[in-house]
């Protein structure tokens, strides 16, 4: 059990080092944090409610905060639907017009899992479009829509409490007006800890970077999360 408290800083070395680029002056670090209530209803249904904080220009300023909204439906063994609502006030702290604006988006979810062994493989296809609320297409406010794909693996050590995951996602954004096509990809190592009776703590390093653009952005994350899940006693 002792061994398992090394797992978090060989963790975030090992992170560190895949986004770590000494050439690229075009970077943040990033800290997200959240606190979420999951509530599964019966073998098939399960909602979540979240609130998450987002800061930005190296974990210095709030980049955003948002409210999130889920349900999900378990169609058969190992393969889940589902779909999210997210309110967004979103810290626009540049340009000649500055302060918090609105959003609201919406996700659909369609994911399949599986075991290997000691590994456990999930794949998720995502849907998501935001946009700026209070603003008309009319004033140049598109629907900022994206098509995901995550493919993750975790890995079960015995006797280990922090077992090791790694994902990696890439969006496709289309957007009236932009370029559209792969525009950033995400490449995660992340850890939970379940507490008896006391929820699960999730904690991971991430690293997310531009695609096709002529200076493209890398940005850092350290990511904390918190969840507590209530069973329906059936």
């Amino acid at each position: 059990m002792k061994n398992s408290f090394f797992v978090i800083p060989f963790m975030l070395m090992v992170a560190l080092g895949f986004g770590q680029d000494e050439s690229d002056d075009n970077s943040d670090f990033e800290a997200w944090t959240s606190i979420g209530l999951d509530y599964e209803l019966n073998k098939k249904w399960s909602f979540g409610l979240e609130e998450h904080l987002r800061l930005k220009t190296n974990a210095s300023e709030i980049d955003k905060y948002f409210t999130q909204l889920e349900a999900k439906y378990q169609v058969f063994k190992n393969f889940d639907v589902g779909g999210g609502l997210r309110y967004i006030r979103n810290n626009d702290n540049q340009g000649n017009i500055q302060g918090y604006e609105n959003f609201f988006r919406f996700q659909l979810d369609a994911s399949y899992k599986q075991k290997i062994n000691d590994f456990t493989l999930k794949y998720r296809l995502r849907y998501q479009n935001k946009n700026e609320l209070g603003v008309a297409a009319s004033e140049g406010d598109y629907a900022n829509q994206n098509v995901r794909f995550k493919t993750s693996v975790g890995y079960n050590i015995k006797g280990w409490k922090l077992d090791p995951k790694f994902s990696a996602e890439i969006f496709n954004r289309f957007e009236k007006g932009e370029e559209n096509g792969f525009n950033k990809y995400r490449l995660t190592l992340g850890t939970d800890y379940k507490m008896k009776k006391l929820g699960k703590i999730s904690l991971f390093f991430r690293m997310e970077k531009e695609l096709n653009v002529d200076f493209p952005k890398t940005t850092n994350i350290l990511g904390l999360k918190y969840v507590y899940t209530i069973k329906n006693k059936e």
